[in-house]
C-alpha cells in the first residue's frame, strides 16, 4: 500500500462500483477497500513466482495489457508508472491516464538503472528498452486525456509523448499526522523511504557521518545492508518500521532529509503535515511542495558538501511549524478527489454520483 495504491483507493471512492484490472494481485498486501472491488489479473498473475518477481515479466506486460477485454466500459482510467496505459479501450470509451511518471527505467533514469544492474540485466536492457520505448510512445495515442501527478511529470509526458497533461497532485493522508509541542522535539534528522540507489540514502548517511550529527533512517530495500555497513556512530538505520513509529519520528525530528529526485514525493508532505521542515534536492516533485526558506531548504547538486551546507542553513532558519502544516493541507485527500472528479465530469460531460 504505497502511493500508487493510495491513488487507486481514492479513485475507488469516486467510482465505488468500478472493476480493477492489474497484472498481479496479492490480497494480503492491499486494503479492504480495494478488495471490496472486483479484481481481475492478466496472465502475468499466473506466471511462476509472479507476486515476488513480477518485475521480471516486464517484457510480457505489453502483450498482457492488450489482451484485456474492456468492451463493457465507457470510461477506463489507467494509473501507471509503468506500461498500464497500453490497454486497448473499445471506441467510443474514454481513456484517462493518471501518470505517476513515464517508465523511469527506460526514460529519465535509464542510465542509472543500467549502471546499477548486474551483467545479465545489462546485456538485455538495451534491446528491451528500445522495444519498450517504441511501444510506449505508440500507446500514448491510445490515451484521450493525460493527468500528471506533478508539473515535473507533465514535462516528461510532453518531452517523451508530445502530449499535454493536466496536473492533479496525488492524495496524501495529511490528517494521519500531527505536530508535537516543541518540548518533545528530538535532536536527530530523519530520512524516510525505500532504500534504493536513485533515492540517494547513501548521500544522507555520508553527510551525517561527516557532520557527526544524528540521523535516523527508516525504510527497507536493496541498499539496507550496505547502509548499515557505512553508517557511523551517529547514524541509526532502523529499517522498515510500523506506521506508529514512522509518525513518532516524523513529528520529533529536527528536519526531514530528502536527497533523491522524485516524481512527486509524498514523504515531504507527510513531514510537513507533522509540523517539520524538509531539506530536499532541488529537482523534481519536492520543488512543487516544499516552500524554500519557509517550510524547508533546497540544495542544488547531489554532493555531500551541498547537503551539509543545506543542513547548516536549515539550523539558522526561523521555522514556523504552522506554515508547514498549512502547506501540507494543500495536498490532502479531499483535494485530490474533488479535483479529479471535476476533471472527469468536464472530460466526459457527465455529472458523477456523490462519493461514498
Amino acid at each position: 500500500m504505497r502511493g500508487g495504491e493510495k491513488v487507486l483507493e481514492a479513485l475507488c471512492d469516486i467510482f465505488p462500483t468500478a472493476d480493477i484490472y492489474t497484472h498481479v494481485f496479492d490480497p494480503r498486501a492491499i486494503s479492504d477497500k480495494l478488495k471490496a472491488h472486483r479484481i481481475q489479473t492478466t496472465f502475468i498473475g499466473s506466471m511462476p513466482y509472479a507476486k515476488k518477481l513480477y518485475k521480471r515479466y516486464l517484457p510480457l506486460m505489453p502483450m498482457a495489457l492488450e489482451q484485456i477485454d474492456l468492451a463493457a466500459y465507457d470510461l477506463v482510467i489507467s494509473s501507471e508508472s509503468g506500461p498500464a496505459k497500453g490497454i486497448i479501450p473499445t471506441s467510443p470509451a474514454m481513456h484517462v491516464c493518471y501518470c505517476h511518471s513515464p517508465m523511469r527505467y527506460i526514460w529519465n533514469m535509464y542510465n542509472r538503472y543500467y549502471e546499477s544492474s548486474g551483467l545479465m540485466t545489462r546485456l538485455m536492457m538495451p534491446p528491451m528498452a528500445h522495444y519498450l520505448r517504441t511501444w510506449d510512445v505508440a500507446t500514448a495515442n491510445r490515451v484521450d486525456e493525460f493527468v500528471a501527478n506533478s508539473t515535473t511529470v507533465a514535462h516528461r509526458i510532453r518531452s517523451y509523448y508530445r502530449r499535454e497533461a493536466s496536473v492533479i497532485n496525488p492524495p496524501v493522508d495529511t490528517g494521519a499526522f500531527r505536530p508535537v509541542h516543541a518540548s518533545e522535539l528530538g535532536d536527530y534528522y530523519l530520512m524516510v523511504g525505500e532504500l534504493v540507489s536513485y533515492k540517494r540514502p547513501d548521500l544522507a548517511v555520508e553527510a551525517f557521518n561527516r557532520l557527526k550529527a544524528k540521523l535516523v533512517v527508516i525504510g527497507g530495500g536493496e541498499m539496507l545492508d550496505h547502509l548499515k555497513k557505512i553508517a557511523g556512530p551517529t547514524v541509526t538505520i532502523l529499517g522498515s518500521q510500523p506506521f506508529d513509529s514512522l509518525k513518532h519520528h516524523y513529528a520529533r525530528c529536527k528536519a526531514l532529509i530528502f536527497p533523491g529526485e522524485e516524481d512527486f514525493g509524498i514523504v515531504p508532505v507527510e513531514a510537513m503535515a507533522s509540523g517539520r521542515p524538509v531539506i530536499a534536492y532541488g529537482r523534481g516533485g519536492a520543488t512543487e511542495t516544499v516552500v524554500a526558506n519557509k517550510t524547508g531548504m533546497f540544495f542544488q547538486n547531489q554532493t555531500v558538501e551541498e547537503l551539509i551546507d543545506a543542513v547548516q542553513r536549515m539550523e539558522k532558519l526561523d521555522f514556523n511549524p504552522t506554515d508547514a502544516v498549512s502547506r501540507a493541507a494543500d495536498f490532502r485527500r479531499e483535494v485530490f478527489i474533488n479535483r479529479f472528479r471535476t476533471f472527469i465530469e468536464r472530460a466526459t460531460g457527465t455529472e458523477l454520483a456523490a462519493s461514498a
